[in-house]
């Protein structure tokens, strides 16, 4: 799921990335908003939802996709878009142009 909060001072959405998956031992954010470096998602104690929040450019649409336990990529359920990537897959949109939320 996404979720996306726009502040009025400045030109950015924070963004805030969840992934559910049962039996999964760790969860990292790839994304092209940070030259595709993983970021690790923390795991809430709650309800097992792992997250990640990025601040983003407003009017904007990033890359991305999770890498589950290392060696797993998955596409994002709630993606704005899905794009062809060159590994012959796909990779998911996050969309950050405030009118189309």
């Amino acid at each position: 799921m996404l979720k996306k909060k726009y502040f009025k001072t400045k030109d950015e959405c924070e963004v805030t990335f969840e992934f559910e998956g049962d039996a999964v031992e760790s969860v990292a954010l790839v994304s092209e908003s940070n030259d595709w470096k993983p970021v690790e998602m923390k795991k809430r104690k709650k309800d097992g939802i792992y997250f990640a929040k990025l601040r983003l450019p407003n009017q904007g649409q990033f890359q991305y996709r999770y890498l589950v336990d290392g060696q797993n990529w998955v596409n994002d359920d709630a993606a704005d878009a899905y794009v062809p990537n060159e590994f012959g897959s796909q990779n998911s949109i996050v969309d950050t142009y405030p009118s189309s939320n």
